[in-house]
């Protein structure tokens, strides 16, 4: 009950979450490699195990209120380091002085200013204990520099008996390094008017439909479609730019690659670096000796090592797909050593996106 009772609480303290509000957050790029700190304040929960316990001051609830100082390693992930003082009512009567300080890994969802906490935390007060924490919560970007918070934790404890307890946070954040919201353009003054002229008679140069006077893109093919501003229209596709061999040698029965045989997989890591939008299908070819299904398994295998590398490499796993064939492709149709050296084997067949204008 008392985590429901959280939850609720948290969603009770988060800002809206909107179309809008997200289009007003920096962006995770903007935010990576930043560090930030927080100031909060927050409301903290003991298991009943605790209240009824004489070792633990029969602590119940209360306030508290802390700092934390944290790094966003990169878009998605980041750390941060968590100090709160409590001062928790006694089922006794008066209240229990507590602290707790620990470190917190944080995951962000993509598109999104939700993130997901998790950690381990250490309280200092009457009894000395450690807890795992999770816990979600949410930032209101109020400009890029600067965010208000709610977060709600839940703890376990890991020494000194059995026991959960809950809290919620409310807080400021201010990201180091932010660049701050452009002021708006000021408004050009208006231009003089011009001197009367007698108008000219329309003309369109490069007979594309559009007059001299609105194209923006003069001498335009004259087979291609143009835009209302008379430049050329284009289209992009995805279209095989190349299929590569990748010199990859295995050992017997193994799916392993092995240091001095990276090479190829590395230059072929750095092409699709320099080339953004370029995608890539790793194929496994097997050699016919062996069994049909082992060998199917195996070329997948291969092939999946293979874009294992290429993602380690800094190459986004949504641009790698890999997909083994076994021995239903080979190139030379025989068993002999040369036809299995030559079957076995891994391609990387490489597409990107071409540009194209539209024809008439």
């Amino acid at each position: 009950m008392k985590l429901k009772m959280t939850a609720l609480a948290v969603l009770a303290a988060l800002p809206f979450i909107s179309t809008q509000a997200l289009a007003q957050s920096p962006s995770a790029a903007d935010l990576e490699r930043k560090v930030f700190g927080s100031l909060f304040g927050e409301y903290y929960w003991s298991h009943e195990n605790k209240s009824l316990s004489a070792e633990w001051d029969n602590v119940e609830h209360g306030p508290g209120i802390g700092a934390e100082l944290g790094y966003r390693v990169n878009q998605n992930w980041g750390v941060r380091l968590e100090y709160a003082r409590q001062r928790l009512d006694s089922l006794t009567g008066g209240s229990i002085g507590n602290d707790r300080f620990g470190v917190d890994a944080m995951y962000h969802l993509t598109n999104s200013n939700l993130y997901i906490v998790g950690g381990w935390k250490h309280f200092e007060g009457n009894l000395s204990s450690d807890a795992l924490n999770l816990g979600v919560g949410y930032r209101y970007f109020v400009r890029n520099d600067v965010a208000l918070f709610a977060e709600a934790n839940r703890y376990e404890g890991i020494n000194n008996g059995s026991w959960y307890d809950a809290g919620i946070k409310l807080g400021a954040s201010w990201i180091f390094g932010a660049e701050a919201a452009p002021a708006p353009t000021p408004a050009p003054a208006p231009a003089p008017a011009p001197a009367p002229v007698q108008p000219a008679k329309p003309a369109d140069s490069d007979k594309d439909g559009v007059m001299d006077s609105n194209d923006r893109c003069p001498n335009t093919a004259a087979n291609h479609q143009v835009d209302p501003q008379g430049c050329t229209v284009f289209k992009e596709t995805m279209q095989r730019v190349g299929d590569v061999d990748v010199e990859v040698k295995f050992g017997f029965d193994s799916a392993a690659v092995s240091a001095d045989q990276r090479s190829e997989i590395i230059q072929l890591a750095a092409f699709m670096k320099r080339f953004p939008e370029s995608e890539v299908v790793i194929e496994g070819h097997a050699s016919k000796p062996g069994n049909d299904a082992y060998n199917m398994l195996l070329s997948k295998r291969r092939a999946k090592s293979v874009a294992d590398i290429l993602t380690s490499e800094g190459v986004q796993s949504s641009r790698i797909t890999s997909v083994g064939y076994g021995e239903t492709q080979p190139r030379i149709d025989d068993s002999t050593p040369a036809a299995n050296a030559a079957n076995q084997r891994i391609e990387a067949k490489v597409t990107a996106k071409v540009k194209e204008p539209v024809l008439r």
